[in-house]
């Protein structure tokens, strides 16, 4: 059975929670507000609902949630980006109502606009504290939310110092506009990090770029993937810019990277990486794929969608045991519409997607009980 929420305004943004106390919580976001949904089988509802005042381009999940499901002291932490290039640290709980925390605007932050986002603590005790954001600037950020020292203006005289510490970013400079952040499930230095012309960087954020002054973003990054199709079709005009989109598999050992660029998907074996190029390709959607998504439960599942309308609103899912045999397709909605952004649910049992088209989130199964 579907389950269908209406939001109000269009939706842009998806992000469903992986943490394990908080499988059951998804956030959209809008053309001015952040909702947070409480998912069963059969129904879902607002537990949250944040009013940002500008349209919702990336949405990322903390460490520091719990769902009302499972706690009754419950709490939710999310950052999220702007279409002004501003980034919010969003939170509520049991015991408090919601709670906007501006940062990263004016000259501090990005000056694009803010593709993606994702947490990059790892596992440890800062699974909560960096947030890594990636722009059209072509600019990689990492946030610490929570810094030791103030390195903001100090106050004027007679003002009182801020309740908290305005977050401090170290930034990584690329060449090319950049599309897609993933970090890795365990450790907390590896990022992935795509731009817009078909190349994927590997990138340990933690390194010096003192080391190597020239190219800091080369010595930062320790691998480079590329797909040699994407690569070359989208050098092939000057206005050719791809809407990258990658994600390492969500299994322990995170031991295979994914990605869509323009027509195609394609696998590395991070254990056997001949020079960066692809382990496996092939077609997603010839109009150009959108958004590229692991299962987080039955990770040999990937998932391809395209923000075209040619075809409705459709998602590809794949079998990375039996990549090359074709797709399970799955007709959301018919033409004008398209999935503007999707992400699996991470809960228990048959694998679903929440999808974002047009005003409706549309939660779906993949499959049926056998």
């Amino acid at each position: 059975m579907d389950v269908r929420y209406s939001h109000g305004t269009e939706v842009y943004a998806v992000r469903a929670c992986y943490e394990d106390d908080a499988t059951d919580l998804i956030a959209i976001g809008g053309a001015h507000s952040v909702e947070v949904l409480l998912l069963t089988e059969t129904s879902c509802k607002a537990v949250a609902n944040f009013h940002i005042g500008s349209r919702i381009t990336a949405i990322a999940w903390s460490s520091r949630v719990s769902s009302p499901s499972s706690a009754d002291d419950w709490s939710i932490e999310l950052a999220v980006a702007g279409a002004d290039f501003s980034l919010y640290l969003l939170s509520k709980s049991a015991s408090e109502e919601e709670e906007i925390f501006p940062f990263g605007g004016g000259l501090t932050g990005h000056h694009g606009k803010i593709n993606d986002m994702t947490f990059c603590g790892g596992r440890s005790e800062d699974s909560s504290r960096y947030v890594a954001t990636v722009s059209d600037d072509k600019i990689l950020m990492v946030w610490d939310l929570h810094p030791s020292i103030d390195l903001t203006s100090p106050p004027s005289p007679g003002t009182s110092p801020p309740a908290r510490l305005q977050p401090t970013a170290y930034v990584i400079a690329f060449t090319h506009p950049l599309t897609s952040v993933n970090a890795h499930p365990s450790t907390s230095k590896e990022l992935l990090v795509a731009d817009s012309r078909g190349s994927i960087f590997l990138t340990d954020w933690r390194s010096d770029p003192d080391e190597n002054e020239q190219d800091s973003w080369r010595n930062s990054s320790v691998v480079e993937l590329v797909e040699p199709r994407a690569l070359a079709d989208s050098r092939a005009g000057p206005s050719a810019k791809w809407s990258g989109s990658v994600a390492w598999r969500r299994d322990p050992s995170a031991d295979f990277v994914g990605a869509a660029y323009g027509s195609r998907f394609a696998l590395w074996d991070m254990g056997n990486l001949a020079g960066g190029k692809p382990s496996v390709t092939g077609t997603s959607f010839a109009e150009g794929g959108s958004q590229f998504r692991w299962c987080p439960t039955y990770p040999d599942y990937f998932a391809v969608s395209t923000s075209s309308a040619a075809r409705g609103a459709v998602i590809h899912v794949h079998n990375a045991a039996y990549v090359h045999a074709q797709p399970t397709v799955f007709q959301v909605a018919p033409r004008p519409l398209c999935v503007r952004a999707f992400d699996f649910v991470a809960g228990r049992g048959i694998p679903r997607i929440a999808a974002a088209v047009g005003r409706e989130v549309i939660v779906f199964y993949i499959g049926v009980d056998s």
